[in-house]
């Protein structure tokens, strides 16, 4: 199982502008190649950069699935998970600790958000978050069997997988200074 795995970097609440993403290439539990581009707060280019990354990281050919810390980066720059798909030929599987208030996500995406019709829309069409051994995930292009498989395959440490633990530790450590191992 070779998977990439994305995280965006901390940033401060007032932020505009652009924001680090970072990306993390495994083989199962082997760290390959690390990634670097930077999508827009609350933007639309989130599905782009990440393909664009997917792309950079000199591994497309060899990867079996794309990981994602949640479906947005940046605030509400929201991935299109199927257009990613389309545009990688990979399967995308979203992975969270626990499921989100999608009810209050399409509010502030309803009410706050430049472009959040659009941004909801793209959400919803992953429906519902399900349970896949001890994380909530949504799946474009693989069975809930596959993502099962793929959970066991790359975690290591806690619930959640090797590539979006390391991108996420990356993150907030380029970022930040430092980092720590706990929750992610």
């Amino acid at each position: 199982m070779h998977a990439i795995g994305f995280d965006d970097a901390p940033f401060e609440r007032t932020h505009r502008g652009d924001v680090p993403v970072f990306g993390t290439v495994y083989a199962r539990q082997t760290l390959h190649a690390v990634v670097r581009g930077r999508v827009r707060r609350d933007g639309r280019n989130s599905t782009a950069e990440l393909a664009r990354l997917v792309e950079a990281s000199g591994a497309q050919e060899h990867l079996h699935l794309i990981l994602l810390q949640g479906v947005a980066l940046a605030g509400f720059n929201v991935v299109d998970a199927w257009a990613l798909r389309e545009m990688t030929g990979l399967p995308v599987l979203v992975v969270a600790r626990r499921a989100p208030n999608m009810e209050r996500i399409r509010s502030a995406l309803l009410t706050r958000v430049p472009g959040g019709r659009r941004k909801w829309q793209l959400i919803a069409s992953l429906g519902p978050m399900e349970l896949c051994l001890d994380v909530m995930v949504q799946r474009v292009g693989l069975s809930l069997a596959d993502a099962e498989g793929a959970l066991q395959a790359l975690t290591v440490t806690g619930h959640i997988p090797e590539p979006l633990r390391a991108a996420h530790l990356i993150a907030r450590g380029t970022t930040q200074g430092h980092s720590r191992g706990g929750r992610v």
